[in-house]
């Protein structure tokens, strides 16, 4: 064959045609019947329906501009078909909502449950006409072979809430209620509050603004507007500008289970013919709820609420200035009455002879020491030589002295010890031994170190605590802000833990009544700070004019400690406000850290005033303050309920107490070494059972075994009582410790014949009593995250002072003034010593 020839064969066997393949039959088309039925408000009607037939109800309702009625569609399925439930479909102006019964609603785990009986609300679209006709139509379907139903539509009386007025009524999770609000003219914000004497079942709160469709049902309810978990009370402050139509929707919605709320889950026990995946029938789940809608306080509540804070802490300010200008006068009043007598004597105060009751029989030899490091009792070892050949001579310089402090030789007595009295070389370190160890110390043997280096260790404090700030305060701020946007942004104001009753917003910020409180540690932690410069310069002066009361007598001045304290106090401030921000389990750190540190900085500086030489180091203070906020997190976050951790940390607790009273009791001269337990057996041996004999430092060993008897009460009671506020718990150990020291320096003080002068007098009882009040504010605990935040809520209460200021932020104004007070009394408590000569000072 021709390739032409077979070619052409080739094109026409592919171009021809394929076999036709079978075609489908066309099958015969089910039709299902449709039944329209004119439909009337307020009438039941029962029904049924099957796959084959399509039910719709048509509606229609007359609605005017000024006035807004509700709609709402019940129905109840009364056959048994779980597998082909029947659907409603509401089809309206402007939305389409669609449901079906059995409701199927999920719970946690992905737990299903089931409603036979379901309503819902339809949402009403403005309408621009002074009257307009609308139609709506209920369509009712199901693959179901047969199915009977009830379905009732009514009108919603008193669906608009009125101002100020409470309105009753009732919900589960498959029926919902919502309102409508409208503001009125010239209220700019107003809040929501819904109470209910039942705490449970649980439910939620939603804010929304007039859109349709409206979220509410359990699983959908938060997709917009603002939303509150709830148990007996909730309430949410809405402003106007948030809805441009000038009105919102208030949904109520029943949730299926109570975990949100802190309530249990439900337990429903399987049979054996039972599936784990089908759904559950709750009954019984409904809450009666009370809402009502108030007025907010206005702007110039908040002007004068500014006014008012500003107010309380200037004064301060105020009052400080005239007390100085007082005292300013009366120094001038005495020096000329000085100048003009002629007689530029010190201060003779009082007799400084050594009461009995204080030291008892003073033997010749006051000079005995005991210490671990060297392994012997007090009593039964003396120092020699010089060291114990005199009297002991106490006094204030009077004009007996006053020729010998002019030319500034030391006094000659046991409690000064001359340069030439050892060997700078090869025995100083002996020295510090025996120095350290006597029996009754003074302060001129604790403040032998020279005062520029002392001032640059004190200093530190200072530095360190502001670096400290800085680095702390940075991503605080940064992590509070984008907590409150996320409040701001998804609605969900489950995440902080205020006062809902009494959180008054401004701009983004949620409660700026919370914050603007705390304005008290700013303003006074800088006053303090201004004093505490005042004193500095005024000391340095005496210093350069070789004054010989700044140079001889009184506690030796340094003024780091003050300044960190007077820091961390504004810290206090600034951190306490970016807590109340949004305050709730994550971040409360940011409250109580610096707390810690003032209480640890004002037992560093009570025990600074006898002791300046063995101080601790900032270095170490802040390690220590470090390791007690670490406990603190960790308590929080794992405290709860954990045995092994209470163990652990009432070990620690208790351990850390009997290394700080070692220490305290033998002035640092203690080694902590293999051979510790040795030496412990030697000193009980020696003193306890050779000849028993009492403490050589008793009211040191008085204060520290009260000390013990408190830490180990303390340890033990969170070791059985584990406190759910871990925190407030580490907060108390401190303040405790620090006011059993304060007691003892008091007490010890007038006993050592020294006395107390009016400023500081005052400044000790106004601070009680501030403090006493400030502490009945603060355990009024108006919210708790230690608590779900259904729960939390029912603690909050109304303001208390001008509208704006809750408990919590009176708590904020009285411990602020009683801090600041605090720290006036540690800087005035030794003033009546600025003319006593260091060796005439008692150390305790």
């Amino acid at each position: 064959m021709p390739p032409a020839v077979l070619a052409w064969a080739l094109l026409l066997g592919v171009l021809a045609p394929l076999p036709a393949l079978p075609q489908p039959q066309p099958q015969p088309q089910q039709r299902r019947r449709v039944q329209e039925k004119e439909a009337t408000f307020d009438r039941t009607y029962s029904d049924w329906v099957d796959a084959d037939l399509l039910n719709i109800y048509a509606f229609n309702h007359t609605v005017l501009r000024n006035r807004t009625e509700g709609v709402r569609v019940s129905v109840n399925v009364l056959s048994d078909h779980k597998d082909l439930p029947v659907l409603f479909v509401v089809r309206q102006k402007e939305a389409v909502v669609s449901f079906q019964v059995p409701l199927i609603l999920r719970g946690l785990y992905q737990r299903k449950y089931a409603y036979q009986e379901v309503s819902r609300t339809l949402c009403q679209p403005q309408s621009k006409a002074e009257v307009e006709t609308q139609h709506f139509y209920v369509d009712v379907s199901t693959l179901s072979l047969n199915a009977s139903y009830q379905l009732r539509v009514t009108r919603v009386e008193n669906f608009v809430l009125r101002t100020n007025e409470a309105f009753s009524f009732n919900a589960t999770a498959s029926q919902p209620q919502y309102f409508k609000y409208e503001f009125p003219e010239g209220v700019d914000s107003v809040i929501v509050k819904v109470t209910s004497a039942m705490a449970f079942p649980c439910s939620v709160i939603s804010i929304q603004d007039i859109l349709c469709p409206v979220y509410d049902l359990d699983n959908n309810v938060a997709f917009i507007g603002m939303y509150q978990t709830m148990t007996k009370k909730a309430a949410i402050t809405v402003q106007k500008k948030d809805f441009p139509s000038n009105s919102f929707y208030v949904v109520v919605v029943v949730k299926t289970e109570d975990e949100a709320c802190g309530g249990a889950l439900p337990y429903y026990p399987l049979s054996k013919h039972t599936s784990p995946d089908e759904p559950v029938d709750q009954h019984n789940r409904q809450k009666m709820l009370e809402v009502m809608v108030s007025p907010a306080i206005t702007s110039e509540a908040y002007v004068s609420s500014m006014l008012f804070c500003l107010g309380i802490f200037l004064s301060f300010y105020v009052l400080t200035l005239l007390i100085a200008c007082w005292e300013s006068c009366r120094q001038q009043k005495r020096k000329g009455l000085l100048a003009a007598m002629d007689s530029p004597s010190l201060d003779t105060g009082h007799s400084r002879s050594i009461p009995e009751s204080f030291l008892g029989h003073v033997p010749y030899d006051t000079y005995g020491y005991g210490s671990f490091e060297n392994g012997s009792s007090g009593s039964t070892e003396a120092a020699s030589g010089s060291l114990g050949s005199a009297e002991v001579s106490y006094g204030y310089v009077g004009e007996r002295s006053l020729e010998n402090v002019a030319g500034r030789p030391r006094l000659d007595s046991l409690s000064s010890v001359e340069e030439d009295d050892y060997d700078t070389l090869a025995d100083i370190d002996y020295d510090k031994n025996v120095i350290r160890t006597k029996q009754y110390l003074c302060v001129a043997d604790l403040a032998r170190k020279d005062k520029r280096v002392l001032r640059k260790k004190y200093q530190i404090y200072f530095w360190n605590i502001a670096t400290i700030a800085v680095f702390y305060a940075l991503p605080v701020i940064q992590l509070v802000i984008t907590y409150q946007t996320v409040v701001n942004v998804t609605g969900n104001q489950d995440i902080c833990y205020y006062n809902f009753l009494c959180a008054h917003p401004l701009g983004n910020l949620s409660a700026f009544n919370n914050i603007l409180s705390n304005l008290g540690y700013v303003l006074l932690g800088l006053l303090f700070l201004l004093i505490i410069l005042q004193r500095e310069i005024n000391y340095n002066r005496a210093l350069m004019r070789n004054d010989t009361h700044a140079l001889e007598c009184g506690i030796p001045k340094h003024f780091g400690l003050f300044y960190a304290m007077g820091t961390a106090l504004m810290m206090e401030g600034l951190l306490s406000a970016c807590y109340h921000v949004c305050p709730n389990y994550t971040n409360f750190q940011f409250d109580t850290s610096f707390m810690y540190m003032i209480a640890g900085l004002c037992m560093l500086k009570l025990y600074q005033k006898r002791h300046p030489d063995i101080n601790a180091s900032a270095y170490s203070a802040y390690a220590c303050l470090a390791v007690v906020i670490f406990f603190s997190v960790v308590g929080v976050v794992f405290g709860k309920g954990n045995m092994a951790f209470w163990i652990v940390f009432s070990v620690i607790h208790i351990v850390a107490t009997l290394l700080l009273s070692t220490q305290l009791y033998y002035m640092g001269r203690w080694k902590l070494d293999s051979g510790i337990l040795r030496r412990i057996l030697h000193v009980l041996y020696t003193d306890c059972v050779r000849q028993c004999s009492g403490p050589m430092y008793v009211d040191r060993m008085v204060l520290l075994v009260m000390g013990n008897i408190i830490n180990w009460s303390l340890a033990a009671y969170g070791l059985i009582v584990h406190p759910n506020d871990f925190a407030s718990y580490l907060l108390a150990i401190g303040i405790c410790n620090l006011l059993l020291y304060f007691a003892f320096y008091i007490i010890m003080k007038l006993r050592s014949g020294e006395r107390i002068k009016l400023i500081p007098l005052l400044c000790i009882i106004g601070t009680s009593v501030v403090w006493g009040f400030a502490l009945f504010f603060f355990f009024q605990g108006l919210s708790t995250w230690q608590k779900t935040p259904a729960e939390s809520r029912e603690h909050n209460r109304d303001c208390i002072l001008l509208d704006f200021f809750d408990d919590h932020d009176i708590w904020h104004f009285l411990s602020s003034i009683a801090m600041f007070g605090s720290f006036l009394v540690l800087l005035t408590l030794d003033d009546d010593l600025d003319c006593v000569q260091r060796d005439k000072i008692y150390v305790f």
